[in-house]
């Protein structure tokens, strides 16, 4: 992927986001200028920036620097498992802390207090 078509990506997704370029620098804290000169090719954001931009506008860091089309989900990477039925570990959650995380970050009791709270809102299909 050349410079170029990094700066077009960040470009279409700023814009497909709405934002303007002040408004993605007041979000992540950088001068509007520093936004210009990612969108005109001649610099690339940081790493950690690039996270944060991927973040925001729900897609991989691969899609954001293009090497992935953006017309894929993120979620198109778990579309060969199993979903996870996390109400059976609302009900016993013996086996939570190995099968259930955030981004291979477990996932705090508190959190999960907050989790279970929402399931249960939901009724299980086999009930």
């Amino acid at each position: 992927m050349n410079e170029i078509d990094v700066a077009q990506n960040l470009k279409q997704l700023r814009k497909k986001h709405g934002y303007t370029q002040q408004e993605l620098a007041n979000i992540l804290k950088v001068a509007k200028t520093t936004v210009s000169t990612w969108e005109r090719g001649a610099a690339k954001p940081r790493m950690d920036v690039a996270r944060q931009l991927a973040n925001l506008y729900g897609v991989t860091l691969g899609q954001l620097v293009g090497e992935t089309n953006l017309t894929e989900s993120k979620s198109n990477k778990t579309t060969n498992q199993e979903p996870i039925d996390l109400q059976r570990y609302a009900v016993d959650d013996s086996e939570r802390n190995e099968a259930i995380n955030a981004g291979g970050v477990p996932i705090s009791d508190d959190d999960w207090e907050i989790i279970k709270a929402i399931l249960s809102k939901y009724p299980r299909k086999d009930q």
